[in-house]
């Protein structure tokens, strides 16, 4: 009985110490091609590219989640809604609405900071 308390314990402690892990995160930003439009996403929602929302490996889905542009300093609060990218080289993949909000657009990609605010 003590080992199932202390694993539980020990399961907790990390649970709780990897959400810190990705308060604040820098790398490449991209986002959804319109094929991706009235889908589903790894959430159950469906994708609207006119909302403010994003996808990321492992934020929970429901985090609001600040993305800065670090070329222009330009911001946008999305909330985490999908898994992905699938690109080893990317952090965040955001709706259509969010990348227009940071000038992402004709890029296409940009280097972010990625910060958990809620």
């Amino acid at each position: 009985m003590l080992k199932i308390s202390l694993r539980g314990l020990l399961f907790s402690i990390f649970c709780a110490s990897s959400s810190f892990v990705y308060a604040a995160e820098e790398g490449i930003a991209s986002y959804y091609s319109d094929v991706f439009q009235g889908k589903k996403t790894a959430s159950g929602s469906v994708y609207d590219r006119n909302k403010l929302t994003g996808a990321h490996k492992k934020i929970p889905f429901g985090t609001k989640v600040k993305i800065t542009d670090l070329k222009n300093n330009k911001s946008v609060i999305v909330t985490i809604t999908d898994r992905g990218p699938y690109s080893k080289k990317r952090i965040v993949d955001l709706s259509y609405a969010a990348a227009k909000e940071i000038d992402l657009i004709k890029a296409g990609i940009s280097k972010v900071k990625l910060e958990i605010i809620e």
